[in-house]
């Protein structure tokens, strides 16, 4: 699975370099799509700043209960007899 992934990950990178060479190849650029759509790339980003912002907290409030829930249920596992 994490094969997978990776793969259409490594994909993804590669037709997105393409398509991007193919796009300067026409004259047409980033700020120039992304003025055409309305944003900047000091929007985007904090748009990103603000997605983290919000995420960070949540994320950890949720480890912290699922670590120690994790932990139990690990620790109170039969051993495995054989392997």
């Amino acid at each position: 699975m994490i094969y997978n992934a990776l793969s259409t990950l490594i994909k993804f990178i590669l037709v997105a370099v393409f398509v991007g060479a193919v796009l300067n190849e026409f004259n047409i650029s980033t700020n120039e799509v992304l003025a055409d759509v309305g944003l900047t790339p000091s929007h985007i980003m904090q748009i990103l700043r603000d997605g983290i912002d919000w995420a960070l907290p949540h994320f950890i409030l949720g480890a912290l209960v699922l670590i120690p829930i994790w932990l139990i249920i690990f620790l109170l596992k039969p051993p495995r007899l054989g392997k």
